[in-house]
């Protein structure tokens, strides 16, 4: 997995940049003003970066580490960590989730897009043809066991039945033939860990505004954050994440693999039959 313990900001006129290091936050401040410094170069020769926004598949997520998961060899098996909007999220080595999006009702509307409206609820026949091709893809590769909820957005599944690498031709394989998420995918790759959200998100739980970002730039932004947090976590409290629909294929359930369902299902509030954000 790759989480760097260090991050640091660059600046070099108007133009600034985030780096990081495993090794020192020295390290992590040299790169970052060395970036911020080409960063500024770049546009005074007229060679503008494309723009880019949300998640950049092609480095670590800047995202502090909140608890690690050590497996029986006291090797690191899943760490939580917190993203950029104020979510945790799950990270495992080798358990294996899968992330699929279904289609909305609608497109989002201007109304939408202006004021934050919450996404709507994929309809049930795209739910139904994406559980259809999971089990018959099941069925032929019946080594393989599935537990599957129903998120927000669409589906998500937790291989059950063995360990597998994030980064392997295994798990390309599978997120291809069951139709997941590019980016997710993408971020899988970068990452070299599978990734599931275990808290709602804000806007979906009526939190309008944004937290500060990690790491923190001054004490002041520390204690916005903490009154932020502090707001997210009493609405957070009305809504589930996501919820078990079914179990299929084989019922074999690997050791390291129970470990993570059980904090898995406890974060997400499987079974409590609250709404989903």
């Amino acid at each position: 997995m790759n989480f760097p313990q260090f991050w640091a900001r660059g600046i070099s006129g108007n133009f600034f940049c985030w780096r990081w290091s495993s090794q020192s936050l020295a390290e992590a401040q040299s790169l970052a003003n060395q970036a911020a410094q080409q960063l500024a170069d770049r546009f005074r020769s007229g060679d503008f970066p494309p723009k880019q926004g949300g998640y950049y598949p092609d480095r670590p997520c800047r995202e502090q580490v909140m608890q690690e998961i050590k497996n029986s060899a006291g090797e690191t098996a899943a760490v939580v960590t917190r993203n950029s909007y104020g979510c945790l999220v799950l990270n495992t080595a080798r358990v294996m989730f899968v992330d699929i999006d279904l289609p909305e009702s609608k497109p989002p509307g201007f109304f939408k897009r202006l004021f934050g409206k919450p996404d709507l609820m994929p309809p049930a026949n795209h739910q139904g043809a994406a559980m259809a091709k999971i089990e018959t893809w099941t069925r032929n590769h019946p080594e393989w066991g599935w537990r599957i909820y129903r998120t927000r957005a669409g589906l998500r599944l937790l291989a059950t039945q063995a360990l597998v690498d994030a980064d392997s031709n295994v798990a390309d394989g599978v997120f291809e033939a069951l139709g997941a998420d590019p980016l997710y995918r993408k971020l899988c790759k970068t990452q070299k860990c599978f990734r599931a959200r275990l808290t709602p998100k804000p806007w979906r739980c009526g939190v309008r505004s944004k937290p500060p970002r990690w790491p923190w730039l001054d004490a002041k932004a520390e204690k916005r954050f903490e009154k932020w947090e502090a707001q997210y976590q009493s609405f957070a409290f009305n809504w589930m994440t996501c919820e078990l629909i079914s179990q299929i294929g084989n019922p074999t359930i690997h050791a390291e693999v129970q470990t993570v369902v059980k904090l898995h299902d406890d974060a997400t509030r499987v079974g409590s039959k609250l709404q989903l954000a």
